[in-house]
């Protein structure tokens, strides 16, 4: 730890004003609007009007009822998954493992029409069973397939937490248990699931919280009865005034808030830890011939769900008429060429909003991670808890919130007034994908030696020569990989988005998919504009893995450590 001079004091108090400008104030506004009762008193009316309308209840008993299936779907996708390639050896495991992270590239919202016409009353799926059998499957009709598209976005979470979880388990535990007589569904379910379970709690919450949320999706569906539509229906049709629609957007903070909570306290209320250091992650081990027959079923299923949502958007881009049949039956080039003719300002502002939010976010996320890591700032450590509070806000409250909070505001030199300016997208972008950048910048910090900061300073580097030679360039894996994550969650992020979008001249690549897909005319060019989305993510996160890897730090021998 280094001391704190006035200089750092200046900034660490320059970004929590940002903080609370930006992020408490909006959120405070909502909530105190719930229970304002318009003469600056306290009131639980809303609350109570809330409940007696019979649309409210049924949209909350929806947003539960979604939630808590997707988690359970969710889990029965990633749960095996995250077995099998993590304890078992068969051909191709790096390969699922990649697979299985794609629907991350791809929001929810975008390959929703998509998977209509794969899986819907007479898409692809339906019709082949139909011939085949005289069956046909609802899986995309009203909550079914919000549940059925939610599922197989966001698994990635649970798999991706407990894949991790599991492979840090110590291989004695489990051939502790072996030697006890334990083995297959009975060492899974008592030792090895048990020990992964923070890893899979950490997972199951995220799901949870993002589908709760989730405002895109059902929107695309045209499913309209659950939280996060009415609460965008109720501002955008009623008003800004309208107090339920803040009711709603308490309600989804708390419940967003008590997820996280609630993932935190059931792990710590319980010891995971196990007593060996460095243990050796438990040997993989190989299939019989008829559990390589299930596994590969089973992957081959799951992949092809995974996969789906990605061929259909592609299909639907180059379909020209696609309606009633299995595959499209004419292909065409158009829908691109419309894109680029009537979208090239959506995607030109995708690339400055989300490139500047970026660019802020890892300027900022640096500058916390210095200040918490190196410093000894009083209180430093809230600026780190300021910026996790933003990972619980919906994306539909953070928006509204700065509908209400910004609006008559105006900028200097004429620049009109902030809501309707594309200054708001920067800032609300920055401010949600702040903690994806921090995590990013205070991992490569860590990596750091302070050992590397002494040195510069004995040879009379100042602090600030010191930060800028030595420990930015050593931090810049880490910096680009904040930057592309933030820019690439923000380039397909739709809550906020279609809130505060006043014009379509101002308007980011994610609502133009949104205005596309409302029409069957326009989901063509509304898929091309999708394609083009998950390129960008897809070649981001690339390109962001490759400099990463380019850059990591070199052991004695010069290889990679």
């Amino acid at each position: 730890m280094t001391r704190t001079s006035p200089a750092v004091a200046a900034v660490a108090l320059a970004i929590a004003a940002f903080l609370v400008a930006f992020l408490i104030v909006p959120v405070a506004a909502v909530v105190v609007t719930a229970f304002a009762d318009g003469q600056g008193g306290f009131t639980l009316a809303h609350f109570a009007a809330f409940a007696q309308i019979s649309l409210m209840r049924e949209s909350f008993a929806n947003s539960l009822y979604v939630a808590g299936l997707t988690v359970a779907f969710a889990t029965l996708i990633a749960v095996p998954l995250a077995y099998l390639t993590v304890r078992f050896q068969f051909r191709g495991a790096i390969l699922i493992q990649t697979l299985g992270v794609l629907p991350l590239v791809m929001p929810a919202f975008v390959g929703a029409s998509a998977m209509q016409l794969l899986f819907g009353r007479s898409g692809s799926v339906n019709l082949i069973l139909k011939d085949a059998f005289g069956i046909t499957l609802p899986l995309m009709e009203g909550l079914n397939g919000v549940i059925f598209v939610e599922t197989l976005h966001y698994f990635p979470f649970i798999l991706l937490n407990l894949s991790a979880a599991l492979a840090n388990i110590d291989s004695s535990m489990e051939e502790s248990a072996q030697n006890l007589g334990s083995s297959g569904w009975r060492l899974f379910s008592r030792i090895v699931f048990p020990l992964a379970l923070p890893g899979y709690v950490a997972g199951a919450s995220l799901v949870f919280i993002k589908v709760f949320d989730d405002l895109g999706t059902p929107l695309v569906l045209n499913v309209t009865n659950m939280l996060a539509p009415q609460a965008y229906l109720r501002v955008t049709s009623i008003g800004i005034e309208d107090p339920i629609g803040y009711v709603i957007c308490v309600i989804l903070v708390v419940f967003s808030i008590a997820a996280m909570a609630g993932s935190w306290w059931f792990v710590k209320r319980r010891d995971y830890a196990v007593v060996s250091r460095g243990g050796a992650m438990a040997p993989r081990r190989r299939l019989t011939p008829w559990q390589g027959v299930l596994a590969y079923g089973w992957i081959a299923a799951v992949l092809f769900l995974v996969l789906s949502p990605h061929l259909g958007i592609l299909l639907l881009s180059f379909s020209k008429v696609w309606s009633f049949t299995v595959l499209p039956e004419q292909f065409t080039l158009a829908h691109y060429a419309t894109v680029f003719e009537d979208s090239t300002r959506m995607i030109w502002n995708t690339f400055l909003y989300c490139g500047l939010a970026a660019l802020f976010d890892v300027i900022i996320g640096t500058a916390i991670a210095y200040i918490v890591l190196r410093t000894a700032l009083p209180g430093r450590h809230l600026l780190d808890h300021l910026v996790t509070v933003a990972l619980a806000m919906p994306g539909v409250v953070l928006g509204i919130g700065y509908l209400r909070t910004f609006r008559g505001i105006e900028l200097p030199f004429g620049g009109g007034a902030l809501t309707a300016s594309w200054l708001i997208f920067v800032l609300a972008y920055a401010v949600r994908r702040l903690p994806y950048a921090l995590r990013s910048c205070m991992a490569a910090l860590q990596q750091v030696h302070p050992s590397l900061e002494e040195a510069a300073e004995n040879l009379g580097a100042n602090r600030w020569r010191t930060i800028r030679r030595v420990v930015v360039p050593l931090m810049a894996g880490g910096i680009l990989a904040g930057f592309v994550t933030s820019f690439i969650t923000a380039a397909v992020e739709i809550s906020e988005t279609i809130l505060l979008t006043s014009r379509e001249s101002l308007a980011p690549m994610s609502y133009g998919i949104y205005l596309y897909m409302q029409s069957i005319a326009g989901r063509g060019p509304g898929a091309a504009l999708g394609v083009i989305a998950v390129v960008l993510v897809a070649v981001g996160t690339y390109l962001s893995h490759r400099f990463v890897a380019a850059n990591a730090p070199q052991n004695p021998t010069g290889g990679k450590p």
